[in-house]
């Protein structure tokens, strides 16, 4: 006869004979007579919130009841049975015949199982996590597992206190930190991939029972371990909201403490690059990311391109500029008095990298900027990339004013650009003409140079040197043309002051114009000099100032 209706956590109702539910449960008996009394009908109709594993787990509790105290037990259901027993008070002090007992005869052989039984019977108390972990059966999950880690692998546990339901051969304690040694890379990293099933609260306990969560890590292993964890989670996940969790936030900053700690010896500026972009994704603090930067600031020497385009920029952008400007500033002040090779390699490596995100339609000409002029003068012999870089950006933020593109030109170190890079640069359409008149003004010594090589190749070195001449005079005249006639579409506006700077400035082009212009006509007379009397062997022309 079906006189109980029970509810189960407010979505399922079972009607079940009353007499043979209460017979297994302590809990239900003390239920169903607080409801009688209550209600003073003979019916019972209850309710029970918070039952582990809802309806699932209540109707193997029925059977259990119904089959007279009998159930098929593995390594499948005996967590949700165990823990619904527990809840239930399903016990000896009301049944000899009870499943409290059963549940406990199976899992003493838990240091028995294989390692794929103790993963899936601990991937099982997920979501019964609560009640599993109040009722110790957490606990010997994770001993259990972390003994077959042992077994499988030359790793050594330094100290232990035995569990009571343990075997001796295999007692691992959960009390205190536990260091970790391993000699093979392949011996210690079977596990890892097996342990990606587990979710990050059963992680989290793993790691707590070894004294390695959050700041208290400084083991390699479990660093390592966490962070192929975070990468297949991530990859896994798609970077959805799933991953910026507490609990994954958690597991993070424990990884990134493990690195912190052991980061020079053990991992290079690539692999700690790598760390920080899979970190990055979980919600990293702030103050482990500035450590983090710190770390990887004093390496910086060591990074490639390819390491250093971090994506998820701000504002939308493709990479992470700010993050890599950090990392400039951080290397120029811990390695100002280091060596020149140094710094110029790292030169070379930004140089390249600008070119790379310049691009970016997103990129803020601060942005650009800030990476540009980063560096120390000294960390460059040349700036013929950074010019090839201001050009890219240039073609590709097409709606940029007269004065930003003049601003942006201003990173440019004229004197260091070659010949080429200059000529390219004064023709360039891009390019403001006030900005191609300083850069070609910024060249005498280079044309000096030309007249020395004259001997060589006379007629290339005049025609070069002329073009410079007749080309500057050209620029200088555009320029003093929309300097007289400024209006809106210039997009510059000055004051007073403002205006007469740029009238002294123009003077000052002008004149450095005369100046190459009387230079080059100098150099004609005496190369038409040196075809009629060739010099004698071995004799030095006379370098021009």
């Amino acid at each position: 006869m079906c006189d109980l209706q029970i509810r189960i956590n407010g979505l399922h109702t079972f009607l079940l004979s009353e007499r043979i539910m209460s017979k297994y449960s302590g809990k239900l008996r003390i239920i169903i007579k607080q409801e009688k009394q209550r209600t003073q009908i003979r019916s019972s109709g209850i309710e029970i919130d918070d039952f582990p594993g809802g309806a699932d787990g209540f109707e193997q509790i029925s059977r259990f009841c119904y089959e007279n105290g009998k159930i098929d037990i593995n390594v499948f259901n005996v967590s949700l049975l165990h823990c619904c027993a527990v809840f239930l008070d399903m016990s000896e002090n009301v049944s000899s015949i009870n499943l409290m007992h059963q549940t406990d005869v199976f899992l003493e052989g838990i240091f028995y199982w294989s390692w794929n039984e103790i993963l899936i019977c601990l991937k099982s108390c997920e979501p019964i996590l609560c009640i599993a972990e109040s009722c110790g059966l957490i606990q010997k999950l994770i001993c259990s597992l972390l003994a077959k880690i042992a077994q499988k692998s030359d790793i050594s546990f330094h100290s232990f206190s035995p569990s009571p339901s343990s075997s001796p051969e295999t007692a691992i304690g959960l009390g205190s930190p536990i260091p970790l040694n391993c000699s093979s890379k392949k011996a210690c990293s079977w596990w890892y991939q097996d342990m990606t099933i587990l979710s990050p609260k059963i992680i989290e306990k793993f790691l707590k029972a070894l004294g390695s969560y959050g700041s208290e890590n400084s083991n390699l292993i479990l660093t390592k371990f966490l962070l192929h964890y975070l990468q297949t989670a991530h990859c896994s996940d798609g970077g959805s909201t799933k991953c910026s969790s507490p609990e994954y936030t958690g597991l993070a900053d424990t990884a990134v403490h493990g690195v912190i700690l052991i980061g020079k010896t053990s991992f290079s500026c690539r692999a700690l690059l790598w760390v920080i972009r899979i970190a990055s994704g979980f919600g990293l603090s702030r103050e482990l990311r500035g450590r983090m930067e710190k770390l990887i600031g004093g390496m910086l020497d060591q990074a490639t391109l390819d390491d250093l385009l971090v994506s998820g920029g701000e504002d939308g952008g493709v990479y992470d500029v700010a993050l890599v400007l950090r990392l400039i500033k951080l290397f120029v002040h811990y390695h100002s008095n280091c060596s020149i090779g140094k710094m110029k390699k790292v030169g070379t490596l930004i140089d390249k990298y600008l070119r790379e995100v310049s691009p970016d339609p997103n990129l803020k000409i601060s942005k650009f900027l800030g990476v540009a002029e980063s560096l120390p003068d000294h960390a460059r012999d040349s700036f013929d990339q950074i010019y090839r870089a201001v050009d890219i950006f240039l073609e590709s933020h097409p709606s940029l004013s007269f004065e930003e593109r003049s601003r942006l030109c201003r990173c440019l170190n004229y004197q260091k650009l070659s010949l080429e890079a200059c000529k390219d640069l004064a023709k360039n359409p891009r390019i403001p003409p006030r900005i191609a008149v300083e850069a070609l003004s910024s060249q005498p010594a280079k044309l000096a140079d030309c007249y020395e090589n004259s001997v060589l190749n006379s007629s290339r070195s005049f025609s070069d040197c002329n073009w410079y001449s007749m080309f500057l005079h050209n620029k200088v005249g555009i320029w003093n043309a929309n300097s007289s006639s400024m209006s809106s579409d210039t997009q510059w506006s000055v004051g007073g002051v403002e205006k007469e700077d740029e009238k002294q400035n123009l003077e000052k082009m002008q004149w450095r114009v005369m100046e190459l212009e009387k230079l080059c006509k100098e150099m004609k007379g005496q190369m038409s000099r040196i075809g009629k009397h060739p010099p004698r062997h071995g004799k030095i022309l006379p370098r021009m100032c």
